[in-house]
């Protein structure tokens, strides 16, 4: 092997194994810390993040990436791992270098105190205890754009963290494009009150059974529960510390059916994919997902594509019968169907349903930037939220919790990240139109509870490269083609005008 491409992977190799274990730590935090932990915790984070920042900025590093790229293509070509590493070390090399590593450390631990305030904030509703945190988070989160100047905007830093390349322009125009489409749609299914009736999805069902049944589909699925576990959390999340220590979290409500049943499949679609990456990454900081937008891409396909389908349920269906006789024993299969697909304005996000889902991020990320901006104070945040909800769903929060608390991502310091949810589901159907092309009897193996074709198709086209190129390219070398949003407006179409009748 080049020496100097070994020695480059000995130095990301710690660099990785620092942030994997920052990564578990925070992953301890949201799952089993005592509240009592939170500043020790900040420390530790910061600590570890810090170090991992200063590592890889190094001279050596940088240095050896420059020499390696004079040749790296001609003697490794393009698509090689070899050449890939060298091309995603560049990049991030370079970004990351414009961040002083006392900023990586501060932010960590101001997101790790910000996390728990926000958690018992969201419990008692209690939004101005939060919002001095919120306020310090965001400060901090304009010095790290801040470091990327000059930008078309501010919040194209941001955005790149998590969906490298795109720009805050692009998901403008895209958001503008489907927003009035989504509300038009919403208001014609409204006008069909009491087509959908989901009124057993609500009473008593046992958590233990809830979670049984869940980890059954997350297997058939094919997520490796011996490179894997779930646990509960406040906030469902997936997470990794290596390709075979790929961890979920879901959230359980005994009256409600579809929250932790939907999560489960959200999360496990998340898992299957760190889980299906090449074993040739590890330790590269290559063995991940390419971005936030493709990730979400396959959270959604699993959920929804494949887990509110009817060939999915005419499999399942009569299983879930079996776990809860008294509350379902008496529903039809087309009934179940057509409930968990009900289309209803909320005020909740992760309980959306494929209609209004995007709307609420839409939201998300039209506030987001007028906080940036500064044109949105703290003060007013909580009004402008409850204004933009009644605008665009027709429903408003009569408290916080429900409201500007529901979620953790401004907590942690993930502003930018909420356009990402939307590029998944935009990209979701694309590769799903692509796999049902290069699948025929898929439906009938979904039918069947048989999701092995569609693992194997996912795991060589998506799943194996990890980070190895990047989101445009990967989603031109699977499709052919750049995202966009009109197949996936034309399959909410077509789905609910077959479920309401229109």
């Amino acid at each position: 092997m080049n020496i100097k491409l070994q020695t480059l992977k000995m130095r990301l190799a710690e660099v990785v194994d620092l942030q994997r274990s920052a990564a578990l730590l925070s992953w301890e935090q949201q799952t089993y810390m005592p509240p009592g932990g939170a500043k020790a915790r900040a420390e530790q984070l910061a600590t570890l993040q810090g170090l991992a920042h200063r590592l890889f900025i190094t001279d050596e590093i940088g240095g050896l990436v420059k020499e390696l790229s004079n040749s790296s293509e001609q003697q490794w070509g393009y698509d090689t791992n070899e050449a890939s590493l060298i091309r995603f070390v560049a990049r991030q090399h370079e970004r990351e270098r414009k961040v002083p590593s006392e900023l990586v450390a501060e932010l960590a631990s101001t997101t790790a105190l910000a996390q728990e305030a926000w958690a018992l904030a969201r419990q008692n509703d209690d939004y101005p205890t939060f919002q001095p945190h919120l306020q310090r988070v965001i400060n901090l989160t304009r010095q790290q754009a801040e470091c990327f100047a000059p930008y078309s905007h501010l919040y194209d830093p941001l955005l790149d963290k998590y969906e490298p390349g795109m720009k805050t322009s692009e998901v403008q125009k895209m958001f503008t494009g489907m927003k009035d489409e989504l509300i038009d749609l919403v208001n014609k299914i409204n006008s069909r009150t009491g087509v959908v009736k989901n009124e057993f999805l609500y009473g008593d069902f046992d958590i233990d059974r809830q979670r049984e049944f869940g980890l059954c589909i997350a297997k058939k699925f094919g997520y490796d529960l011996d490179r894997g576990r779930q646990d509960e959390t406040l906030h469902p999340f997936c997470t990794h510390f290596s390709i075979d220590d790929v961890r979920i979290t879901t959230r359980f409500d005994n009256g409600f059916l579809p929250s932790a049943l939907f999560g489960t499949m959200h999360e496990v679609g998340h898992a299957l994919y760190e889980q299906g990456i090449s074993p040739d990454l590890d330790r590269t900081g290559m063995d991940t997902g390419v971005s936030l937008g493709v990730h979400e891409s396959q959270s959604r396909l699993w959920e929804n594509l494949v887990g509110r389908s009817q060939s999915f349920w005419m499999h399942f269906f009569p299983k879930l019968q079996m776990v809860f006789p008294e509350e379902l024993g008496e529903v039809t299969q087309d009934e179940f169907y057509r409930a968990i697909n009900r289309c209803e304005p909320s005020l909740i996000r992760v309980e959306a349903d494929e209609v209004t889902y995007n709307l609420h991020i839409i939201i998300r990320f039209e506030l987001e930037l007028e906080l940036l901006s500064g044109d949105l104070h703290l003060n007013d945040l909580p009004g402008a939220w409850r204004e933009k909800y009644k605008d665009y769903l027709g429903v408003a929060p009569h408290n916080d919790a429900d409201g500007v608390l529901q979620d953790i991502h401004w907590s942690i310091g993930a502003i930018g990240y909420f356009a990402t949810y939307t590029i998944g589901n935009l990209l979701s159907v694309q590769l799903f139109d692509c796999v049902q092309t290069d699948i025929i009897d898929l439906e009938a193996d979904i039918s069947k509870g048989n999701f092995d074709s569609l693992l194997h198709w996912l795991r060589e086209n998506i799943y194996c490269h990890g980070s190895k190129f990047t989101p445009v390219e990967l989603v031109e070398r699977v499709t052919g083609d750049s995202m966009d949003s009109r197949p996936y407006l034309n399959y909410l179409q077509n789905k609910y005008s077959d479920i309401y009748n229109l």
